[in-house]
């Protein structure tokens, strides 16, 4: 893939993708079909935890199979089809037989209690969901039978109940070992459903003709910090080909193998995860269902992964790991490092120590599918570690003034704005919402704040809604991160705004100390002292264990705010 420091220097802040490889048009059923006629007996899916191994050949079979028992059950193209799970065999092949069949998956965090599983239910009207039974200290089915008590003498297919209406079947993921005080009465068992199938049924090959690569495939609800999630409605379209070009950055073929311990239920999972590798030929290994850093190491040495995906505080956990220099991590040449903000330093360590010479970094959003920049494997060590790469191929970004709405110069701090193929199809049921989104000539706004180089390379300097305003001063907090991780004894650090009488907004620091190593508020401002310009020192600085985050890995800032907030005696000062 060519990048954009091939281009002339950018007048302003605007840059387009190559366009020389052509998207791809087939539906996610299709381009699969083709790969496993290329390759049917090549590895495609390895699930560590499970014991399981599939072919090509026989992961479509199965897909297949799947996609036949979804119908059966009376769903239709265009009937949405929930999934609360961690990572698993069944969760891919929902995410195949569900493209197969037409139908929309919605994909639910596992993180979610009652009233949010229900809400996202409701939304967007699922009739079907498979899940977990249990997982550590989360009872699935638990949560199901508080919001449903009539399932309890229902039928598997004609469920009612009053708070989950449109729900009428309910599948739990079964395996060796299932606890026998499992109430699953009026449930059904998901190797039972799967046993209803037929992977020569004539229907699903039948409807393939009948499907668009525009058709809307999935939906994934974003984890906004106010109000209720939106379901971001994608296409087959937008996840198969961001998919295959995340890949392309990547070199990836069919003789590389990618651990994926991140979440499936995310877009770091199914697309930069599941859809890089399938649209490469490549093979898919989860070391587990939830993240364990000393379950990724292993896993690598032992599937010789040469790809491995991650946020920030997973690669963290791994390189401080205490078994860590005892595993051969050799085979690893790629990956992708995203999520949040990655520091500087944790990306020289993963190229040094885990022998990841072409790992990548990758920006986006739910809603655009969601990479929008990424380095390749290729771009200089130090554009690697410093931006988030230049814009992928078939789309435009550019660097606005949130106010003006006009473009800035180069190196101008900005709303970053994307436009393309991989622009959601909108929010699900929600037109103003996707109107404050999307503007009229197509461009997403991402509410991220960026600066572009002459040479379109990207850095996201932070949120719109993080920007800290201390006495008229405009701070960004990662800047003042990237700063405090050069501290020897820091393994992460988190920055916040919270309230103050005097100038509106003071910082607040909450850092994790590395293991073995001590730190005090009086050294960490010491290291400060003369190297960023005062009002840049944090005025609040705690000690933490780790910071409030989703399943995916995503800080929760907000929580962090609020928490100092009550903490401190703090109420809000700033009214704009």
């Amino acid at each position: 893939m060519s990048t954009a420091s091939s281009t002339a220097p950018l007048a302003r802040s605007h840059s387009a993708g190559p366009t020389s490889v052509p998207l791809i048009e087939q539906t996610i059923g299709a381009h699969f079909d083709a790969v496993v006629a290329a390759q049917p007996e090549h590895e495609a899916l390895v699930s560590v935890h499970q014991g399981r191994r599939y072919t090509y050949r026989a992961l479509q079979q199965e897909a297949n199979r799947l996609a036949s028992a979804l119908l059966r059950l009376g769903l239709s193209p265009g009937d949405r089809v929930g999934i609360w799970s961690h990572n698993n065999a069944e969760w891919v092949l929902m995410q195949l037989a569900t493209a197969k069949a037409g139908l929309v998956l919605v994909n639910i965090n596992p993180a979610y209690r009652t009233s949010e599983v229900e809400y996202a239910l409701n939304k967007v009207g699922c009739r079907l969901l498979v899940t977990m039974a249990r997982f550590k200290t989360s009872d699935y089915l638990g949560m199901l039978r508080e919001l449903a008590p009539e399932w309890a003498t229902g039928q598997p297919g004609r469920l009612q109940a009053k708070q989950l209406p449109h729900l009428r079947t309910v599948v739990w993921i079964d395996g060796p070992g299932d606890a026998a005080d499992l109430d699953t009465a009026g449930l059904l068992r998901f190797s039972e459903l799967l046993a209803q199938g037929d992977a020569a049924d004539p229907r699903v090959a039948g409807l393939a003709g009948t499907l668009r690569a525009t058709d809307p495939i999935n939906i994934q609800f974003t984890s906004g910090t106010t109000g209720f999630p939106k379901g971001a409605t994608l296409t087959h379209r937008n996840i198969l080909n961001n998919g295959f070009f995340i890949g392309e950055c990547m070199k990836l073929t069919p003789a590389d193998r990618l651990c994926i311990p991140v979440p499936l239920y995310h877009c770091f999972g199914m697309v930069l995860g599941n859809l890089a590798c399938f649209t490469h030929g490549a093979t898919v290994v989860y070391p587990n269902d939830g993240f364990d850093p000393l379950t990724v190491l292993q896993t690598v040495q032992d599937e010789r992964c040469t790809g491995l995906h991650g946020v920030p505080t997973m690669f963290i956990a791994e390189l401080d790991h205490p078994r860590f220099a005892e595993f051969d991590l050799s085979t690893l040449r790629t990956g992708i490092m995203a999520g949040s903000p990655c520091p500087i330093e944790v990306m020289k360590r993963v190229v040094s120590d885990m022998h990841m010479r072409e790992v990548t970094i990758a920006y986006g959003m739910t809603e655009t599918s969601p990479v929008s920049c990424q380095s390749s494997t290729d771009t200089p060590l130090d554009r690697r570690v410093s931006t988030v790469g230049v814009v992928q191929p078939h789309l435009e970004v550019k660097v606005i003034d949130p106010e003006s709405g006009q473009t800035v110069a180069p190196g101008a701090s900005g709303e970053l704005c994307t436009r393309g193929y991989s622009v959601m199809h909108g929010y699900w049921d929600d037109e103003a919402k996707t109107r404050e989104a999307i503007d009229a000539d197509g461009w997403m706004h991402t509410g991220d704040l960026a600066t572009m180089d002459a040479e379109g390379y990207v850095n996201i300097v932070g949120r719109i809604k993080d920007m800290v305003i201390r006495g008229g001063e405009n701070i960004y907090p990662r800047e003042i991160e990237e700063f405090l991780y050069r501290h020897p004894a820091v393994q992460d650090v988190q920055v916040v705004g919270v309230p103050d009488t005097r100038y509106g907004e003071e910082l607040c620091a909450w850092i994790v100390v590395k293991p073995g190593q001590t730190l005090t508020e009086a050294t960490v401002r010491e290291f400060c002292q003369g190297r960023i310009a005062h009002y840049k020192v944090p005025r609040h600085i705690r000690f933490v264990d780790g910071f409030p985050m989703t399943v995916t890995g995503k800080i929760q800032k907000f929580r962090i705010r609020e928490a100092m907030k009550e903490e401190l005696g703090l109420t809000e000062s700033r009214t704009a």
